[in-house]
């Protein structure tokens, strides 16, 4: 089975968003250099990132995320992010009127039975969690192997929590990488057992 992976980008004070749900300056990195992230060509970023960011996306066989992302992004268009086979959303709602079943997407109830569905459609390749409540509710259940930081030098004040509303400590290893790159330091922690 694959790792499971808690991921964003961040502000140095800890936020994915600000209090409209909005990035702001967090996904400027994406556009700090003149090297193709994705197929879309929009996306350009530092060789270092490049060679980070991709090499990280190409082992992700599923992403679990919240309804709130969910709708916030219009379900992605029925396509799932960045080449990404599946998303799994974790709703206590079934998935909207009209959409079409033949999507990759998969409505399950609860962060455990959502990370689990995950797993099985990844087999080998990383689940990837999105940061944010349900990131920070896996994490909170133990089922997060490794937190990853795209750390972005900007202080946001208040917004939504790179671990959401987690209540208690968690210990996470030294970083065994640290990467700088165009406007961005990224950063990957595994998480102690």
């Amino acid at each position: 089975m694959g790792k499971v992976v808690m991921y964003s980008s961040v502000s140095v004070d800890g936020f994915i968003a600000d209090e409209n749900d909005q990035p702001g300056p967090l996904f400027d990195w994406l556009l700090s250099g003149d090297v193709p992230l994705d197929e879309s060509g929009e996306l350009k970023v530092s060789q270092t990132s490049y060679d980070y960011t991709r090499a990280y996306w190409n082992q992700i066989g599923v992403t679990v995320a919240g309804r709130r992302v969910f709708d916030m992004t219009d379900g992605w268009g029925g396509k799932p992010p960045s080449g990404i086979d599946h998303v799994v959303v974790v709703t206590h709602r079934p998935a909207p009127e009209g959409w079409d079943p033949a999507a990759p997407f998969h409505f399950v109830d609860g962060v455990e039975a959502a990370v689990a569905r995950a797993q099985e459609l990844a087999g080998n390749r990383i689940v990837e969690v999105a940061a944010g409540d349900v990131g920070g509710q896996a994490l909170a259940a133990g089922l997060v192997d490794e937190v990853r930081m795209d750390v972005v030098p900007v202080v946001l004040g208040s917004g939504r929590r790179y671990f959401g509303p987690v209540h208690t400590q968690h210990l996470l290893e030294e970083p065994d990488e640290v990467i700088q790159g165009n406007r961005v330091l990224h950063l990957r922690y595994r998480v102690r057992r």
